[in-house]
């Protein structure tokens, strides 16, 4: 049962909101009375007492600037009343402001979650109450409350993100930046060579030899790839990537609420923090999975997020790795200031510190681009083994993915399981998904990702147009032809549920009758064992790492 207290949601919340507001001045008590400590505070809302429908216990959630009272199946958070470089909250027509601004910028991505304000008032006998005719002595932020184990962190840490949470993520924050707020003036350039400063004289000041070693390659790195790109991003901002994002989207700020990946938290106290390209937004998640071990994940969310996403988001990669090293910079940063204003020593966080600066160095490392691509009829696994080997391909988080299947439903407009007619499936349209496959991967390649296309390739032209693209961008080419026999890829074909794939046991019985051609490519056995597949494959390509077996596919 929930608390039944009153929020400010709607147009009717919002008149309620500014009626309490004129009957109820915010400020000292109008009978003479002071208002009350933040100890006070605390201790009222630590108390199941102070609740209309009395709780077993409260348990209270610290950050740096908050405090969140879990109460049954309710929330209560306020801020704290501490004043940081990069916020204020020491009145409380402060603290009112984040929070009506955190209630205002939550609400559409998790209605369900921020409910409402809620005021905290002094009766005539001195005790606090929530509502009340008295005089506003503090606003809390009305939430229902979820599991702890429910934060994709802790999914995260416990091994349970899979490839559709994955893509269930990038469809999220695509879906966010889709009705984010443009930026219509700056192009927050300024901010990167801010944060690189900071977090480089953070890392000079913490006396630390391991991070004092790392921290002039840091700057050196990022610094000449922010002037790489300086051009690039004012582009994107002209353009409209510049927007009012989320602003701190790591796992912990994502809840698995009714099964799917919802965004909670967002950046509220800093509009310059949070107004920034999409691409550093969703730079924070990819970073974090990336941090706890997850790149496969962290590359499913990236190539769901470029299919989804405009595709002059392609040359936005090439600041892609500047993005991640910021964000892995900052993390360093967090972490040595916790370690500075606390009272004992921190070794887990400190060693944290070092594990995220040489992510940044690694991810501002140069790297060869290469270009692969995968053949063979439909049910032969090249969409399986692509997306097993594009996360150990080249730059952080790995290599772009291009399939066939996923292009051909984009150039309709449908979605990814969406089944076409047969007139999508003509000579011509092939044609045109295939040229723009071979465009999309030259595009790809410039910024100096590296690239893994997989689609059918049946003849000789479309094998030898996909290797012209790698030999004009002067990167290496490798091309893979899987083969099985004609009775497993049937059976693959005829199993698999929920691909974007259209061909059935009749598509691949004509297939068997194509006439290939002359070959070159390594051809690979994959009607057997798929991790036996991914070695061979791993031998054949420069790879940061042997790539792991993923949930089977029939494509």
């Amino acid at each position: 049962m929930r608390l039944d207290f009153k929020t400010f949601t709607g147009q009717k919340g919002r008149a309620r909101a500014a009626e309490t507001k004129r009957s109820h001045p915010i400020g000292p008590d109008s009978r003479g009375g002071s208002p009350p400590s933040e100890a006070e505070i605390t201790g009222f809302l630590a108390n199941a007492a102070s609740y209309p429908i009395r709780p077993e216990r409260v348990d209270v959630i610290e950050t740096h600037a908050a405090r969140i009272f879990l109460a049954g199946e309710d929330a209560f958070k306020v801020k704290k009343h501490v004043h940081l470089p990069y916020l204020d909250f020491t009145t409380l027509a402060q603290r009112q402001a984040a929070l009506a601004r955190e209630l205002e910028i939550n609400r559409t991505a998790a209605p369900d979650i921020y409910l409402g304000l809620e005021r905290i008032t002094r009766t005539h006998d001195g005790n606090l109450v929530f509502g009340g005719d008295g005089e506003t002595v503090e606003i809390v932020l009305h939430m229902r409350r979820f599991a702890q184990s429910d934060l994709l962190s802790h999914v995260a840490d416990q091994g349970r993100i899979d490839q559709a949470m994955a893509k269930a993520m990038a469809d999220v924050v695509f879906a966010a930046h889709e009705a984010a707020t443009v930026a219509t003036s700056g192009d927050g350039i300024a901010r990167y060579d801010q944060i690189i400063s900071d977090v480089a004289e953070a890392c000079a000041r913490c006396g630390d030899p391991v991070i004092g070693a790392q921290r002039a390659e840091f700057e050196a790195l990022a610094r000449a790839h922010l002037d790489r790109v300086r051009n690039l991003l004012a582009e994107r901002a002209r353009a409209g990537f510049r927007r009012r994002c989320h602003g701190d989207l790591h796992l912990g700020n994502l809840v698995l609420w009714k099964g799917r990946p919802t965004p909670f938290d967002a950046l509220e106290f800093d509009e310059a923090l949070a107004t920034i390209d999409i691409l550093y937004d969703l730079a924070f998640l990819l970073m974090d999975l990336e941090h706890r071990g997850l790149r496969a994940r962290a590359n499913n969310v990236l190539n769901r997020y470029l299919w989804r996403a405009d595709e002059k988001n392609l040359e936005g990669l090439a600041a892609l790795p500047l993005f991640l090293a910021v964000r892995a910079g900052v993390r360093t940063m967090v972490d040595l200031h916790r370690i500075v204003g606390a009272d004992r020593a921190l070794p887990d966080v400190l060693d944290d510190a070092r594990r995220y600066l040489v992510q940044a160095v690694q991810y501002l490392a140069p790297a060869q681009p290469c270009l692969v691509a995968v053949g063979g009829l439909s049910g032969s696994g090249k969409s399986t083994l692509a997306a097993a080997i594009a996360p150990h391909i080249g730059l952080g988080p790995g290599a772009v993915h291009l399939r066939s299947d996923l292009e051909r439903k984009r150039l309709h407009g449908i979605g990814e399981t969406d089944r076409l007619p047969d007139d999508a499936y003509t000579q011509t349209v092939t044609e045109q998904v295939y040229a723009s496959l071979n465009e999309k991967a030259a595009r790809v390649l410039a910024t100096g990702y590296s690239v893994v296309v997989d689609a059918v390739h049946a003849s000789p032209q479309e094998r030898a147009a996909i290797a012209r693209v790698a030999e004009a961008a002067r990167v290496p080419f490798v091309g893979l032809w899987l083969d099985a026999p004609g009775q497993i890829l049937k059976s693959r074909v005829t199993a698999r549920t929920g691909d974007a794939s259209d061909a059935t046991a009749d598509v691949v019985a004509r297939q068997l009758h194509y006439e290939l051609g002359d070959i070159t490519w390594h051809r690979l056995d994959a009607g057997g064992v798929f991790e036996a597949l991914c070695r061979k494959a791993a031998a054949l390509i420069p790879l940061l790492s042997a790539p792991q077996a993923q949930e089977p596919s029939t494509t």
